[in-house]
């Protein structure tokens, strides 16, 4: 039994390692807003750039495709190798590798050298998802659809906080203004180094106590109905992101096609769509830990098809206001893939982050490209039309094994 001079003094130390791992989520979150911030700032200036450099559509699309395959290809290795050699101060690495593209593409002057400047950030990115993902997890205290939410909505609220500060820092004085954001990247060096810090000192502890190993609980699924739910997953993930793409890559173009809005403008309603996902997120991960994971993917998914098929005959008001369920309904479907994911393969979160992350970037990129080329041979209209029947594949949701009913 405790003494009375020991009881409160455990209770104390319990206490202050809660609030110990709350404040690195909250943390990492937060060098997540900066991070996706900074890269939110590449599609939003797309309308500047395409200015500038008098490109068209397929040369835009082949923007985001050299940032999301430098991500997307990078990650998984990224993800196999910190599950064996954890990296902990990689995070701040990565970030200053994006200052560093972002200072090159300030001073771009011909298209190859914007294409090496979004390279840049596409590695950076790369680098901080996996290790970033694995912490989260670490912090969340067994809460890990909760934490994915907090760690992710700090990635979406900094997608939705690039359009505004571009149509206000950016376009009005062209594409050399990127540069501005460089305190934003040298404030999130800042802030992972002292996360990284206290990842080293979790990864010291463990060591210190051998007899405490990590306990790999099964599901008891057999190989083929695992390899089976990770294909559904990534055919998820393809509807998902492909959609995105339409939206993140060529929201601005639609609404100054349709509705013959400025540049400022259509940039406030992407803002507004980009905001919605990220409250989106912050909802998924919570509710798939209190009511199963394969519902929210459920509806997160399949239930967006009512109203992607319906935009594309909508004004100006109901366009704004059915991006905004668009955007809450299929954000929610990320935080609960992830962990369903991480629960489909237990023990290895880097890669499973490296590879979700790496594919949510591979398939923006590839989608960003092929709805470029199909904009220019038809309309940015029809791709919108056409983008729509893609949240029907949240049909394959059905072929999903049940975890949650198999692992209480």
């Amino acid at each position: 039994m405790a003494t009375p001079s020991t009881q409160p003094a455990a209770v104390s130390n319990e206490a202050a390692v809660s609030r110990t791992v709350l404040r690195v989520l909250m943390a990492i979150s937060f060098s997540h807003l900066l991070n996706d911030t900074i890269q939110s700032l590449m599609p939003a200036i797309y309308p500047v750039v395409k200015e500038s450099f008098h490109l068209n559509f397929s040369q835009i699309g082949l923007i985001t495709l050299t940032f999301q395959l430098t991500a997307s290809v990078l990650q998984p290795s990224v993800g196999i190798l910190t599950d064996r050699w954890p990296q902990p101060y990689s995070l701040a690495a990565g970030m200053t590798i994006t200052l560093v593209g972002l200072l090159v593409l300030a001073a771009a002057g011909s298209y190859p050298v914007l294409l090496g400047a979004v390279g840049l950030v596409g590695v950076g990115s790369a680098i901080f998802h996996p290790e970033a993902s694995r912490v989260a997890r670490m912090a969340s205290g067994g809460r890990h659809g909760f934490a994915q939410s907090v760690f992710q909505v700090g990635g979406n609220a900094g997608s939705s906080l690039g359009p505004l500060l571009a149509a206000v820092v950016v376009a009005p004085g062209g594409h050399g203004r990127v540069g501005w954001f460089s305190g934003v990247a040298l404030l999130g060096i800042g802030v992972l180094a002292r996360v990284g810090k206290w990842y080293q000192a979790q990864i010291d502890r463990m060591k210190s106590q051998p007899s405490r190993t990590h306990a790999v609980t099964g599901h008891g699924l057999p190989k083929a109905t695992v390899l089976r739910s990770l294909a559904v997953l990534i055919l998820l993930m393809f509807s998902k992101f492909f959609y995105l793409a339409c939206f993140g890559s060529y929201y601005t173009f639609y609404l100054i096609s349709r509705f013959n809005l400025s540049v400022a403008s259509s940039q406030i309603y992407l803002f507004l769509f980009l905001f919605s996902v990220a409250a989106g997120t912050l909802l998924g991960g919570p509710v798939g830990d209190r009511f199963g994971r394969k519902w929210v993917i459920w509806i997160s998914i399949l239930g967006v098809a009512p109203f992607s098929l319906a935009l594309p005959y909508l004004g100006l008001a109901g366009t704004a206001l059915v991006s905004v369920f668009i955007g809450i309904l299929l954000a929610s479907a990320f935080p609960a893939i992830l962990v369903y994911a991480q629960e489909l393969l237990p023990g290895r979160i880097g890669l499973v982050a490296g590879l979700f992350f790496g594919f949510a970037f591979g398939l923006g990129g590839i989608g960003s490209a092929l709805l470029g080329r199909l904009a220019d041979q038809t309309s940015i209209a029809h791709v919108f039309k056409l983008c729509g029947y893609l949240p029907l594949l949240g049909l394959l949701t059905a072929l999903l094994p049940n975890l949650r009913s198999r692992q209480s």
